[in-house]
């Protein structure tokens, strides 16, 4: 039986032979390659920086540092995400709070993010700042997301991991257009992989020096930064950083995988195309909608299903599928129902509807690359046999 899983790595000889090349070479890490691919990162966004680092969760912790949050600031994302985009907060002495998502496009509904920016302000409290997601690969609203900006004084942190290669008015480079700074993140699941692995794109130059001093222990060697020096060995640890660092074979097959983006993208779309034309129409089912002036990337494939309109329940669906080689996954638990965020902060069920509902509702079905239309008519067929009885 042939294993699906809801997403997976896509691996050539070219990507293999990169890294083989890195390690017979001299540098494994600290090289050359590291400089190479932040310059290919922010060559196809739009950015004017690129710093690479160790993973996704790493590019936020960096990014909450770098724009200063800390104690009494409070930090705003939706509940459908990973814990790292709440959990950045809380690293840097900063409060995470939640705004639900909106029940079409499934990122953060301005409308309620704007009630809860004033609802703070009732309470003499400031927003110090959003972290949007573009949850699946579907663009958040960032045209509102940037009125609030001006209007508040915000922060805005485009937590992208799922997105590369979306399109928001037709501009691939949205990303660093409209938020401060805009996280990556290379598992192997995403759009390209460097096995872990993450990027911070930005086009502010103080947030791009602290984020690269950051990354290595808070220790520079640039002579502009010294308050001395004594020789070509000297460095200084100007502020206490981390071990974000990541290596040159990685980085060697991000390049490889970066190159190929555009062709996987296509093939993640043609994917969403068939199962669009499988699943609307039937009442059973909700397909995830895309906005006229998005351009969805497809990280997942978020179905919807009505459980009330059919005969099994989400457990059993997943054992079903299960025994016929199809492994599904749920994207996401939301945040603010897990047991540290409920006894740390009072969070409780019924606190984001649409949020809770869409986690009742939503499986995520595989979506990735290599998959045929004899795999896609398989899942089809089973996912419809799994429901039916």
């Amino acid at each position: 039986m042939k294993f699906y899983s809801y997403g997976k790595q896509t691996i050539d000889e070219s990507d293999i032979s990169s890294v083989v090349e890195v390690l017979r070479s001299d540098w494994l890490t600290q090289g050359p390659l590291v400089l190479q691919f932040e310059e290919e990162l922010a060559k196809k966004f739009g950015s004017r920086y690129a710093s690479v680092v160790s993973n996704g969760t790493a590019g936020l912790h960096l990014i909450g540092t770098a724009l200063g949050w800390g104690e009494g600031d409070i930090v705003l994302t939706t509940p459908i995400t990973f814990v790292a985009s709440a959990n950045c907060a809380i690293y840097v002495g900063a409060r995470p709070d939640f705004v639900d998502i909106d029940a079409r496009t499934y990122t953060i509904d301005v409308e309620k993010l704007e009630h809860k920016i004033k609802m703070y302000a009732r309470q003499g409290k400031r927003v110090k700042a959003v972290v949007a997601v573009d949850f699946a690969g579907n663009p958040c609203d960032w045209d509102g997301l940037r009125t609030l900006k001006a209007k508040y004084g915000l922060q805005l942190v485009n937590d992208f991991c799922h997105a590369l290669g979306a399109q928001y008015h037709g501009d691939e480079h949205y990303p660093a257009k409209f938020a401060d700074a805009v996280n990556l993140s290379f598992h192997p699941v995403k759009h390209i992989t460097t096995g872990e692995g993450g990027a911070i794109l930005t086009n502010d130059t103080e947030i791009e020096r602290e984020v690269k001093i950051l990354r290595t222990h808070g220790i520079t060697k640039s002579a502009e930064l010294l308050g001395k020096n004594d020789g070509p060995w000297y460095y200084e640890m100007r502020q206490l950083g981390f071990n974000y660092r990541i290596t040159d074979f990685q980085c060697a097959l991000g390049m490889s995988q970066l190159a190929r983006l555009d062709e996987f993208l296509e093939r993640r779309r043609f994917v969403a195309r068939y199962y669009d034309a499988a699943f609307r129409g039937d009442d059973r089912f909700i397909s995830p909608s895309v906005a006229p002036n998005c351009k969805h990337a497809y990280h997942l494939y978020p179905l919807q299903v009505r459980f009330d309109r059919i005969y099994v329940d989400k457990r059993e669906l997943f054992e079903r599928l299960q025994r016929r080689g199809i492994h599904l996954q749920v994207h996401y638990i939301p945040v603010h129902l897990h047991p540290y965020y409920r006894e740390k902060y009072g969070f409780k069920p019924g606190d984001y509807p649409e949020s809770e509902l869409f986690y009742e509702r939503e499986i995520s079905i595989p979506m990735y690359p290599s998959l045929a239309v004899e795999d896609l008519e398989y899942i089809n067929g089973m996912i419809r046999e799994s429901v039916a009885n």
